[in-house]
């Protein structure tokens, strides 16, 4: 069984409604489509006919995992290698370096915070490395990169560090490859120890607490953000603000901007690309 290809306006406004409030997540009007395609392998395996059984479904079984599973298919996307290319540009010559200059007595802490199927966080770590290989010295208390996601399932292949050749090819130079990861056969790749050891995963949804996070020099909160209402938006960059360290800075999408809040953040010109400095 699967979901009516035809979702009624009642059931798909239900829907929208339970996963803004789940996760935040705030479905365009005319994403009937991704409902469907998403969320039909399940309906298959709970052999449910209809959007509006499964949300019967899940209220009457809060605590059958069903809830956890929908979410999951709704928010687990493909995501590339050094994606967008400027931001790893502008931490490796100009963010790094100004931290490395300030920072003596404590470890680099970076949050990637919609880390998915891990590839920005060991982006990240693989720019570390190449930048400590030019600058010898730098970060002597060592590096900590945090990967968070509300996705089990990406987090479990993060975790692992182990990429089939599809996933290797978005974005991940031959030279990259060759230099940080190990064929394991069957085509597919691990993440080195020495990239994958200073990344931490934690499941984690962007609407609850970060306060038990501590702070970091630098928040990657990249492609997340567009998927939120304007208030959510506002609500989570004041607390990310508030695990940043003074100075520090937050790197948003390409497509995603920060207005209306000069009194937490000063934008960034690196030409190209824009980040922004935490008052």
């Amino acid at each position: 069984m699967s979901i009516s290809k035809t979702l009624s306006p009642q059931e798909f406004e239900a829907f929208r409604n339970f996963l803004q409030e789940a996760c935040g997540i705030l479905l365009g009007e005319n994403k009937q489509y991704l409902v469907t395609s998403r969320l039909n392998k399940i309906m298959a395996q709970k052999q449910m006919g209809s959007l509006t059984d499964l949300m019967r479904e899940m209220q009457r079984n809060p605590r059958s995992g069903l809830k956890e599973a929908v979410v999951d298919a709704m928010t687990t996307n493909e995501t590339l290698w050094f994606r967008d290319v400027h931001p790893f540009n502008i931490l490796e010559n100009k963010v790094l370096p100004e931290i490395a200059k300030n920072l003596r007595s404590e470890p680099l802490k970076i949050w990637s915070a919609a880390a998915s199927t891990g590839q920005e966080p060991y982006s990240i770590s693989m720019v570390i490395e190449e930048f400590k290989k030019k600058n010898p010295g730098a970060f002597r208390m060592g590096e900590k990169i945090l990967g968070t996601d509300i996705s089990a399932s990406a987090l479990g292949a993060a975790r692992s560090g182990t990429y089939e050749m599809l996933a290797i090819g978005r974005g991940l130079s031959k030279d990259r490859l060759t230099k940080h990861f190990t064929q394991t056969g069957e085509g597919r790749w691990k993440v080195n120890p020495n990239i994958q050891k200073r990344v931490e995963f934690r499941m984690m949804n962007l609407l609850h607490s970060y306060s038990m996070l501590g702070r970091f020099d630098v928040v990657f909160c990249r492609n997340v953000l567009i998927y939120f209402s304007a208030d959510l938006k506002k609500d989570i960059l004041k607390r990310m603000h508030a695990n940043l360290k003074p100075g520090g800075y937050l790197f948003l999408g390409a497509s995603e901007a920060l207005s209306n809040m000069p009194d937490l953040y000063e934008m960034v010109q690196c030409r190209p690309g824009i980040i922004y400095r935490a008052k």
